[in-house]
């Protein structure tokens, strides 16, 4: 086993320089090759591993259940102890390690999410011998998986704190972020480890050919005997492995840490969702009257039923609600939601797919839907300033799908309300006949 140890990571400005890592008070360990947990003097239960006929309970359900169970209560309580008095909710957070699925009620408070959040968005947060820190990347090393879901909720924050600090900062003493780097390391560890250096690919039809859903135009002879093969694109390049955040490999690590959220996205929790929403919103940095340019269209307002101006206004207060979002908004030490950054396609390609799934799931509530509609015209804005041909028509069809959407939802909500004020004809009673 190859490990990588890393006392801190620390961030390269030039492509060719080599990172030196300060002394800190917190080691990160990258296992690159086996995904193993790393080395910890934090970690809360050293010996949960040994036990007495460890062997024998190997393949004892009840056993894992209990060990699992176990771990969990154990990660809880070390991060009630983590975060400051004044923080704290009522109940308190360690109350969560007392009911059946620990790891899953840690995930679904809102609480703890915004104690966690308040403490990792001051700003002397990110370092290396941040504490918190330290916590995600120990308990994204667990093997539960409740547990690593509980990290991967907090990637939007994290990342958008991590790119809005760094793209923002323009001191040479500006505080460590190595903190941040270290959690987005181990997601892009096992990702890499997963791919076992093979690019994702994606098979391109070839519409010469006939289909179930169409015809092709011309019709292949019949006398023909080569057949076409599909074409393969390559959706993502082979990962490579990385011990440290270079300044050109930033985007593509935090674009694998956000598709690892992507794949997860269905069992992540709203405030986490809204989080990433307002962060891409603030990474677009565009607030041009362009990104409105699928509302202010007279014709279709017209055909559509809209009173001019009402959409607009729609999406004007949803812009103001979103400013009301930030977990820290009100604390003296708060810093910006998020700051206009660099959108290479390496990271814009996951934001899009986590806010096409925000505008089009159909569970996501309605608070999501409207911050990813905000957020999705604001980069639609951004890649029309910066003529970005591959962005402007993933995000045009965004944004006409989730008009679609909007449109069908109205006409299913004024159909059922026209149905309800329609009297209906009693019926008649249903006679049954039985046969002996």
């Amino acid at each position: 086993l190859f490990i990588y140890k890393l006392s801190s990571l620390t961030l390269d400005t030039t492509p060719e320089a080599t990172p030196t890592p300060p002394t800190t008070k917190m080691d990160f360990h990258l296992n690159h090759i086996s995904g193993g947990s790393p080395s910890s003097s934090s970690d809360p239960n050293p010996n949960s591993h040994h036990h007495n006929g460890g062997h024998h309970h190997d393949n004892d359900p009840v056993h894992s259940w209990w060990e699992s169970i176990s771990k969990a209560r154990a990660r809880i309580h070390l991060l009630s102890s983590l975060l400051p008095p004044s923080s704290t909710s009522s109940p308190p957070l360690s109350s969560l390690a007392d009911s059946d699925h620990p790891a899953r009620s840690l995930l679904s408070s809102a609480a703890a999410y915004n104690a966690l959040s308040a403490s990792l968005s001051s700003a002397l947060s990110g370092s290396g011998d941040d504490p918190l820190c330290q916590w995600l990347y120990d308990t994204y090393q667990s093997s539960d998986p409740d547990l690593r879901l509980v990290v991967l909720s907090f990637i939007p924050l994290l990342s958008g704190l991590y790119l809005s600090r760094i793209h923002s900062s323009d001191s040479p003493t500006s505080p460590s972020l190595a903190g941040f780097e270290a959690v987005l390391l181990s997601l892009y560890a096992a990702e890499t480890k997963s791919r076992a250096g093979k690019p994702i690919l994606v098979s391109i039809p070839d519409l010469s050919q006939p289909s179930l859903y169409h015809t092709p135009r011309n019709k292949p002879s019949p006398n023909s005997t080569k057949q076409s093969r599909p074409s393969i694109g390559v959706l993502s390049a082979p990962l490579e492995p990385q011990i440290a955040v270079k300044s050109t490999k930033r985007a593509c690590i935090v674009g694998v840490a956000l598709d690892c959220y992507y794949k997860q996205i269905s069992q992540m929790p709203s405030w986490s969702k809204l989080d990433f929403c307002s962060f891409a919103a603030d990474w677009a940095g565009q607030d041009c009257p362009c990104k409105t340019e699928f509302d202010k269209n007279e014709e279709e307002i017209e055909n559509n039923g809209f009173s001019d101006g009402t959409r607009v206004r729609e999406i004007e207060d949803v812009v103001e609600e979103m400013g009301n979002l930030g977990i820290n908004e009100n604390s003296a030490n708060s810093v910006p939601k998020g700051s206009r950054i660099p959108l290479p396609w390496e990271l814009l390609q996951p934001v899009l797919r986590i806010l096409g799934h925000c505008l089009l799931a159909p569970l996501n509530s309605e608070d999501v839907k409207d911050a990813a509609s905000v957020a999705v015209r604001c980069l639609y804005a951004r890649a029309s300033h910066d003529l970005v041909p591959q962005a402007i028509l993933a995000t045009r069809s965004l944004i006409q799908l989730d008009k679609r959407a909007r449109e069908a939802a109205k006409a299913a909500a004024a159909n059922a309300a026209s149905n309800a004020n329609t009297p209906s004809k009693a019926k008649k009673p249903e006679i049954l006949l039985v046969s002996k």
